[in-house]
């Protein structure tokens, strides 16, 4: 009974939550609305969800949410470094191709995202086969440290997750 009310356990809590932090009130309507939407959304979209991502291994899946917090964190304030303090003809600007090897459509969905959250840098482009990720970086002094970095830091982690 329970299998059939929350057929995706951690997306009827992530609905949950979503909505409770949304209308930022602990009151008895949010609570039910936010336990409807949590059960309904889920059993609506069941039926599209065949080949759904199975994360394998739930704490570094917690672990790697709270790297990228931290490193987001941190990249805000080295932009705001780089905006305030550093003159535009010493600002160097990069396309950076990083090649992957994540086989997993999610794996590969997240570790663009978790670039693209990262401020100073953004996933612009990938290559038709999927293997090759095109990275604008606001400030590339050493482009392989950051390609490197992007590959030890993230695309390592996201294969014990999803792979």
């Amino acid at each position: 009974m329970l299998k059939r009310l929350f057929p995706h356990p951690l997306l009827s809590l992530l609905l949950f939550v979503t909505w409770m932090l949304l209308v930022n009130q602990f009151k008895l309507g949010s609570l039910v609305l936010a336990l409807f939407l949590a059960i309904v959304i889920p059993i609506l979209t069941g039926p599209y969800w065949e080949d759904r991502p199975r994360i394998r291994n739930i704490p570094a899946f917690a672990a790697y949410c709270l790297l990228v917090m931290w490193d987001i964190v941190v990249a805000n304030i080295q932009v705001a470094r780089i905006i305030l303090f550093m003159r535009n003809e010493d600002i160097k600007s990069a396309w950076i191709p990083v090649p992957i090897s994540l086989k997993t459509p999610e794996a590969v969905t997240m570790l663009a995202g978790t670039i693209t959250m990262t401020p100073g840098t953004v996933t612009a482009d990938m290559s038709s086969c999927g293997r090759v990720l095109l990275i604008h970086s606001l400030h590339a002094p050493d482009p392989d440290a950051i390609r490197a970095d992007i590959l030890t830091r993230y695309e390592a982690r996201l294969k014990r997750i999803f792979e």
